[in-house]
């Protein structure tokens, strides 16, 4: 089984912290040069200094703001004029929770921007390189909520859902040219944005953070959070040769708390 990345070039959005970051370090230990996109200069060069380079990797950074998506394609197809990138991660920090029927229009706007639109953008502008190089892996970081709509969360299940629909459809167009499109979905991980949903219900309900949490564990079989690690482990595998004939598909790492099939 082929899972060595040695001589590809990968390009991971939010990569300063939780999964992204950890997704970063698995595909540099794999071989690959990472190129890490966040905001931040500090966290991007903290993060870069986490990263393997035993195997003579190089890598880099681009600083890009996902909440301005003009802003992300200047970078982007700058980028792209000068570099072949084999390995795309898209990943952003999901929108605020709260109930559907509170949403605005214009929360669905940003949210739809900050995901949708970005990944389309990026990952059309990567397009050629991974078709002139034979080989191209678009991996998603998504949600669960793809496959189960989850409470308090409406832009977020709806966002979600768009960009499932929109991975499926390019993974059926790019496939003929060795470039695969999948989602990886994670259920409940242990990550600030966890910490972030925890206590907002537990404002909202005038609940202890201690039995939001409980309730949470409760409706996962394997009775614990997933750690980002675990879900940059399956990117990771996707991103290998290994994953060749894999595409379209959005898969849960959630513990088993995921209902259907």
């Amino acid at each position: 089984m082929e899972l060595s990345l040695k001589k590809k070039l990968a390009l991971i959005c939010g990569s300063t912290q939780g999964i992204g970051l950890a997704i970063a370090k698995e595909l540099a230990l794999l071989g690959a040069d990472c190129v890490l996109v966040a905001r931040n200069e500090d966290s991007l060069q903290k993060a870069l200094s986490q990263l393997d380079a035993s195997q003579g990797q190089t890598h880099r950074y681009l600083m890009a703001d996902f909440s301005n998506t003009e802003h992300v394609k200047s970078v982007i197809r700058e980028f792209a004029t000068t570099n072949t990138v084999h390995i795309l991660i898209n990943n952003t920090g999901g929108p605020p929770s709260g109930k559907i029927t509170d949403a605005k229009d214009t929360d669905f706007l940003a949210a739809l921007n900050l995901h949708l639109i970005n990944n389309h953008n990026i990952t059309t502008f990567l397009l050629e390189g991974m078709k002139l190089a034979g080989y191209g892996r678009v991996i998603n970081i998504v949600s669960t909520s793809v496959k189960v709509p989850l409470p308090n969360l409406g832009v977020s299940n709806t966002t979600r859902a768009a960009v499932a629909g929109w991975a499926k459809t390019m993974a059926n167009e790019v496939a003929k040219f060795g470039i695969t499109v999948n989602n990886v979905l994670p259920g409940a991980t242990a990550t600030l944005r966890l910490s972030s949903i925890i206590e907002n219900k537990s404002q909202k309900t005038h609940t202890d953070p201690k039995d939001v949490e409980a309730d949470m564990l409760h409706e996962i079989p394997m009775a614990r959070f997933g750690q980002p690690e675990e879900i940059a482990a399956m990117a990771a595998f996707l991103a290998t040769p290994a994953a060749s004939y894999i595409t379209g598909q959005s898969i849960c790492v959630d513990g088993g708390r995921t209902g259907s099939i």
